[in-house]
C-alpha cells in the first residue's frame, strides 16, 4: 500500500541512465533557478519604503536613489557570477570556488551561509506569497501559518517528482508574474498620460516620524533601507550552483540564463519602485496590504479581474520562489555530503533522480521557522540576506584568486587581457558585496539577524565535526599491511523459542557452517512451554545440545546477552556466531502482531566485540524457503513484498 501511494504521489522510478533526459533548456531553467530573484522584486521595494517611512515624508523621497543603488549592486553580482558559470562548470558555486582558492574554512563559511540562506528563502518566499493572498482575502490572515506550511508541503511533493517535472509545473506562475508586471507598467503609463492614476490605498494615511533624521541619522536610515532592499539579490547564486543541470553547452546556457534573470529583475524592480513613489504607497509593518498589491489595485482597479489575477500570479511566484532553494539546497548538500561534510545519505538520488533527502530536510527546517515566527514576514525578513552576502563575498574573492592562478599557470587557450577583465569584474563584485555585507550586518544584527549568524556558526562547526568523524572512521577501517588472522575457533549458538520450521531451518543452517562448537539456547519464561520444547527436542533426536536459560524477570534479552558475553570472556579469541531464526511478514500490519525481540537482541549484540549475528529468515506465506519448505515457487518469492522482520522463532 505504501509503495502504491508513493508511486501515485512521486511517480515511477527513473533509471540512472535517464539522468541526461532531466537536463534543462534555458526557458525552463529560468523559472526553476531564478524564481527567487525575480520574485524578490515583489517585496524588496516594500522593505525600502518601510524603513524610509520611519523618517517621514522627506525620507521617502530618497526611495529612487536607494533603489538605484540596489539595482547597481544586482548588476555587478550578476556580472560576477557569470564568470563563475564559465570557470566552474561542475557547479558548487561559492563552496567550490572558496574551497579551491581560499581553503576549507572559507568554503565551510560559504556553505553554512548558503544553507541558512536557502532555509530562509523558503520561509520568506512562502510567507510573502501568503501575504499576497491575505492582502486580497483579508479573512484568511489568521490562518497564515497553516496556509504557509501547506504550501511548503506542495512544493515538497512537486520537487520529489523531479526537477524537470516541477519546473514545467512552476513555470506558469513565473512567466505569468513577469508578463502581468510589464502589463501593469504599460497600463500605468497609459493611464498616467490619459485619465491619471489614483493614489495608493495608504497614500492618505499620515506618516509618523519615529527616528531622527538629518546628517548622520539620515545616512544611517539610508543604509538600513539599502540593506533591506538588497533582499532583491537573494537567489542570484543558484544558477552557479546548478550549472550541471543545464543542457550543453552548460556554462554558456547557465550564463545566458543568469543575464536574462538580471535584466528582468532590474527592470521589474525599477518599475515597481517608481510606481510606489508616484502612487505614494506606504508599507505596513505586518505587510498587509502589501505595497505591490496597492500598486496593482491603483493601476488595474481593486475589484477588477486583472487585479485578482495579478495577486494570484504574485502569490504564485512568491511561493514558488522557494523552488530556487529546493533546487539549490539539495544540490549543495549533495556536494557537501560527497566531500564528507554532511551525512552521506544527502548525496543519494531518489526514485526520480532528485536528492530527495535534501528536499525533505530543507522543508522540515523551513516549516519549523515559519511556525516559530508565526508566519510574520517583517520578523523573518530581518534574518535574511546576511548569509547571501557572506557567500557572495567569499565566492567573488575566490574568483579573483582563481584568475590569478590561471594567469600564473600560463592561461593556455585564453588571452591574458580577457582574464584580466574577468578578474576586474570579480574584484568589483567582491568589493561591492563586502561593503554591502558590512552594511547589512551593522544594520540588521540588532533586529534579529543574530539568529541567522548563530545558525551559520552552528552549521559550520557541525560540518567540521562530521568531516572529522568520517576521517576518523576512514582511518580506523583502512587496511594495513598486517595479515588478517583467522579466528582460532567459532562457537555457534542458535536461538530457539519453540519447535517449528523457522527454528529447524536455523539449526540446519548452523550445522552446515560446521562451527567448532554448536549449541541451542532457549529461555525458561513459561514452564509448560519449556517442558514441551525439551520433550520435542528429545523426540526428534536433534544432535545439538539445548541449553535452558533462566529468566526470572521475564526479560527476553538480558539473559541471552549475558550468556553470549560470558562465552566471549571465557575464550577471547573465539568468535561467537549467533543464529537467529526470524519471521518475515509480507504485509506491514502483520508486524503489529509479532513482538520485536529478535530486533532488540540483534541491536544489543552489535555492540559486543567478537560476536557475529546471522539472520535466518523465514518468509511467511511464501512457498519457496530455499532448501527447507514446500516445492520451490520462485515467482511467489520474488513478488512477495517483505514488509519487515518480526519475533525470533
Amino acid at each position: 500500500m505504501v509503495g502504491v501511494l508513493k508511486r501515485l504521489v512521486v511517480g515511477r522510478p527513473l533509471r540512472s541512465a535517464h539522468l541526461g533526459e532531466t537536463l534543462l533548456p534555458k526557458w525552463l531553467a529560468l523559472p526553476i533557478f531564478c524564481s527567487d530573484p525575480i520574485s524578490s522584486v515583489a517585496y524588496a521595494t516594500e522593505q525600502i519604503v518601510l524603513v524610509l517611512a520611519a523618517g517621514g515624508l522627506a525620507a521617502l523621497t530618497l526611495t529612487p536613489w536607494v533603489g538605484l543603488a540596489v539595482a547597481l549592486v544586482l548588476a555587478v553580482v550578476v556580472a560576477s557570477y557569470r564568470q563563475t558559470c564559465y570557470a566552474y562548470p561542475n557547479g558548487g558555486g561559492a563552496f567550490a570556488v572558496s574551497k579551491e582558492n581560499l581553503g576549507e574554512t572559507a568554503a565551510l563559511i560559504a556553505a553554512s551561509a548558503l544553507l541558512v540562506d536557502y532555509v530562509m528563502t523558503v520561509a520568506v518566499s512562502v510567507v510573502s506569497g501568503v501575504v499576497a493572498i491575505t492582502s486580497a482575502f483579508r479573512s484568511l490572515a489568521p490562518h497564515a501559518v497553516l496556509i504557509s506550511v501547506a504550501f511548503v508541503t506542495v512544493l515538497v511533493l512537486g520537487n520529489l517528482r523531479g526537477t524537470k517535472e516541477s519546473g514545467k509545473l512552476f513555470a506558469v506562475p513565473t512567466y505569468a508574474f513577469v508578463g502581468l508586471t510589464f502589463l501593469m507598467f504599460a497600463v500605468a503609463i497609459v493611464k498616467d498620460l490619459t485619465v491619471g492614476l489614483p493614489p495608493a490605498e495608504t497614500a492618505n494615511i499620515p506618516l509618523e516620524q519615529t527616528v531622527h533624521v538629518g546628517g548622520v541619522f539620515t545616512l544611517i536610515l539610508l543604509l538600513r533601507a539599502f540593506a533591506s532592499g538588497c533582499t532583491a539579490l537573494t537567489g542570484v547564486e543558484a544558477i552557479s550552483n546548478g550549472v550541471p543541470a543545464f543542457r550543453k553547452p552548460k556554462s554558456r546556457n547557465a550564463a545566458m540564463t543568469l543575464v536574462m534573470m538580471g535584466g528582468l529583475a532590474i527592470s521589474m524592480f525599477g518599475g515597481i519602485t517608481l510606481l510606489a513613489l508616484v502612487l505614494n504607497a506606504h508599507a505596513n509593518p505586518d505587510g498587509n496590504p502589501s505595497v505591490i498589491s496597492q500598486i496593482a489595485a491603483s493601476v488595474f482597479g481593486g475589484s477588477s479581474a486583472l487585479f485578482f489575477l495579478y495577486q494570484a500570479a504574485t502569490a504564485g511566484i512568491l511561493i514558488l520562489a522557494a523552488n530556487t532553494a529546493f533546487n539549490g539546497f539539495p544540490v549543495l548538500a549533495s556536494i557537501l555530503a560527497h566531500n564528507r561534510y554532511l551525512p552521506r545519505q544527502l548525496h543519494n538520488r531518489g526514485d526520480r533522480l532528485v536528492f530527495s533527502n535534501g528536499v525533505l530536510l530543507l522543508a522540515g527546517f523551513a516549516a519549523a521557522l515559519i511556525v516559530g515566527f508565526d508566519a510574520n514576514i517583517d520578523k523573518l525578513i530581518q534574518l535574511y540576506i546576511i548569509g547571501v552576502f557572506t557567500s557572495f563575498t567569499l565566492s567573488q574573492f575566490g574568483m579573483v584568486r582563481h584568475w590569478s592562478s590561471v594567469l600564473a599557470s600560463g592561461a593556455e587557450g585564453l588571452s591574458r587581457g580577457r582574464i584580466r577583465r574577468s578578474q576586474a569584474v570579480n574584484l568589483l563584485g567582491a568589493t561591492t558585496t563586502a561593503v554591502v555585507l558590512v552594511i547589512v550586518f551593522a544594520t540588521k544584527i540588532t533586529h534579529g539577524a543574530w539568529l541567522a549568524v548563530a545558525a551559520m556558526i552552528v552549521a559550520f562547526f557541525l560540518m567540521r565535526g562530521i568531516n572529522r568523524y568520517y576521517a576518523r572512521v576512514e582511518e580506523r577501517i583502512r587496511p594495513d599491511d598486517t595479515p588478517t588472522t583467522l579466528p582460532s575457533r567459532v562457537r555457534g549458538v542458535v536461538l530457539v523459542s519453540r519447535m517449528n520450521k523457522p527454528a529447524l531451518r536455523a539449526l540446519a543452517f548452523a550445522r552446515s557452517t560446521r562451527p567448532d562448537g554448536l549449541e541451542a539456547m532457549t529461555l525458561a519464561v513459561d514452564e509448560d512451554e519449556t517442558r514441551e520444547l525439551l520433550e520435542e527436542w528429545r523426540r526428534r533426536e536433534i544432535p545439538v545440545p539445548l541449553k535452558v536459560l533462566e529468566a526470572p524477570y521475564r526479560d527476553a534479552v538480558r539473559p541471552l546477552l549475558d550468556y553470549v558475553i560470558k562465552l566471549r570472556s571465557t575464550a577471547p579469541r573465539t568468535v561467537v556466531a549467533v543464529y537467529i531464526p526470524e519471521y518475515v511478514t509480507t504485509r506491514w500490519w502483520q508486524n503489529l502482531l509479532h513482538n520485536q525481540t529478535a530486533l532488540r537482541f540483534k541491536a544489543r549484540l552489535l555492540f559486543v566485540p567478537g560476536v557475529v549475528v546471522v539472520n535466518v529468515p523465514y518468509q511467511l506465506d511464501v512457498a519457496d524457503q530455499g532448501w527447507l519448505g514446500d516445492q520451490p515457487s520462485l515467482a511467489a518469492a520474488a513478488t512477495a513484498p517483505a514488509a519487515g522482520a518480526g519475533e525470533p522463532a
